[in-house]
């Protein structure tokens, strides 16, 4: 692939209590926060954005770090452009207030500016209610903006968070005891939270699947899939199921994580009255 110039994006921005951030927006139909893995919005998870709007959702991207649409494959920008993109993204969100990256049990402060652009875009998009889907750096991100009762589809794709460099990181979550209690109260009344990641995948530990099993009960599906079904082209061990890592062929078994994806949004968000 090639950088993309994002062009079928509307980009906006958006603030609240102070907090701003770019937003690219695509579609029309009920709103998904899609939100990037690190290093940012790249051509991939454009592409799965772009999956989300053709099944007649809006596609609604915050552009928190990172350059939007730049390719992090060393194919377009030779190895150390790759590694220069995925440095710059990651020392943005490392100086940052805004993200908390190995205190487990807290929820990340910009989990409230996403909370309020959820709002903002189930008023403008309407429906029954508003999707999220978090990857790797974002992923535990979909799961504490489920204390909103307009979250009705969160998808958590491999949540990496807090980076697991202890045996109690590697079953924590980024989330707050206090979001966490109100996420399983919404699950025991009928909230489903879908997980996925790769077998083996050290950012996205095994334990961390164990956990929201545990905390959640039925209400968690959890999708894990052999480390053979990653797509070898990527330069990166086994870890984005959605993105990187997805092999787009029917039969394939990270089309069908794919496929189960985009049916949590079409079932939940795309309903009509009878």
């Amino acid at each position: 692939m090639s950088d993309d110039a994002l062009t079928d994006f509307d980009r906006e921005r958006f603030t609240h209590e102070g907090r701003s951030h770019d937003v690219l927006r695509s579609g029309t139909g009920p709103a998904v926060i899609v939100m990037a893995e690190i290093p940012g919005i790249t051509p991939k998870v454009a592409g799965f954005a772009r999956k989300v709007r053709d099944i007649g959702c809006t596609a609604v991207l915050p552009d928190l770090f990172g350059v939007a649409g730049r390719d992090p494959h060393p194919a377009a920008h030779g190895k150390a452009g790759a590694v220069m993109t995925g440095l710059r993204a990651l020392g943005q969100v490392c100086v940052s207030r805004e993200f908390t990256i190995l205190a487990a049990g807290r929820t990340s402060p910009v989990v409230t500016w996403l909370r309020a652009l959820a709002v903002r875009e189930h008023e403008r998009c309407g429906g029954p209610g508003v999707g999220a889907v978090g990857m790797c750096f974002t992923g535990g991100y979909a799961l504490a903006m489920a204390t909103d009762e307009r979250l009705l589809a969160p998808v958590l794709s491999q949540p990496s968070l807090p980076f697991a460099v202890t045996a109690r990181n590697r079953r924590s979550l980024d989330i707050s005891p206090a979001d966490m209690r109100i996420v399983q109260q919404r699950c025991e009344a009928g909230l489903t939270v879908l997980g996925l990641r790769f077998r083996g995948d050290k950012l996205a530990p095994g334990g961390r699947f164990a956990l929201l099993r545990e905390k959640l009960g039925e209400a968690f599906i959890g999708i894990e899939l052999d480390a053979g079904a990653a797509n070898g082209d990527s330069p990166l061990p086994p870890h984005s199921v959605l993105t990187e890592h997805l092999i787009d062929e029917p039969g394939e078994p990270t089309r069908e994580a794919l496929d189960q994806v985009l049916e949590h949004f079409r079932s939940r968000l795309l309903v009509t009255d009878s």
